[in-house]
């Protein structure tokens, strides 16, 4: 698993080492582009006026939201990933931090409309996501939803096949969700698959 330190080194080949693998419709990042469009279009569709990211990364999405005027707030653990988005987003209130152990203090103090976590919160565990995920839908404000656009899959079976396929470059360090397994900790979420290998799951605000 990478750690801040090679999300630093990555930052400046991220888009382009996403976009190969997109491109193949291979694993890990098959339908990126499809999952980022998706929640783009959703939030677009709503009345919503706050952004929360988590994982920005380099921005893809949320810059495109910032051009459209949505007050944008956010997390990343990678100081260059940061520095990256801070130039396409100047404005936007973004703070260096491992969301593994929490929000930082200031995105504490808000709710949002809508809080983003793209290809990010398979670096927790399943117990952590559980955990962080009921904590996120305090945040929310009353019709506001949280989208989670990763490597998901419907079921175990989905997962493993997966694994199987992919050989030497399924990463073994990254917990991918498996939405059955979530279903009696959020019966309400919903879940879209995207590709063999993705999908968005979305949760409102059901304590």
């Amino acid at each position: 698993m990478l750690t801040n330190k090679g999300f630093d080194f990555w930052s400046k080949e991220y888009d382009k080492s996403v976009e190969i693998s997109n491109n193949d419709g291979s694993y890990p990042f098959a339908g990126y582009n499809n999952i980022l469009n998706e929640i783009y279009n959703d939030i677009l569709s709503k009345s919503y006026s706050n952004i929360l990211d988590l994982g920005f990364g380099t921005g893809t999405l949320t810059s495109r939201l910032y051009e459209c005027g949505y007050k944008v707030y956010g997390q990343d653990f990678s100081k260059k990933m940061l520095e990256v988005s801070k130039e396409k987003m100047p404005h936007a209130k973004l703070y260096l931090g491992d969301f593994s152990n929490g929000l930082v203090d200031p995105l504490l103090e808000h709710k949002y409309d809508a809080i983003i976590a793209t290809y990010s919160l398979h670096h927790l565990t399943n117990k952590k996501k559980i955990k962080f995920l009921k904590d996120l839908q305090k945040l929310l404000n009353n019709k506001g939803c949280i989208y989670i656009g990763d490597i998901i899959f419907s079921s175990r079976k989905e997962h493993d096949k997966c694994m199987i396929d992919a050989k030497n470059e399924w990463d073994k360090d990254e917990i991918y969700f498996v939405v059955d397994e979530f279903k009696d900790y959020f019966p309400k979420m919903k879940f879209k698959k995207i590709s063999d290998c993705s999908g968005i799951i979305t949760l409102n605000k059901y304590i």
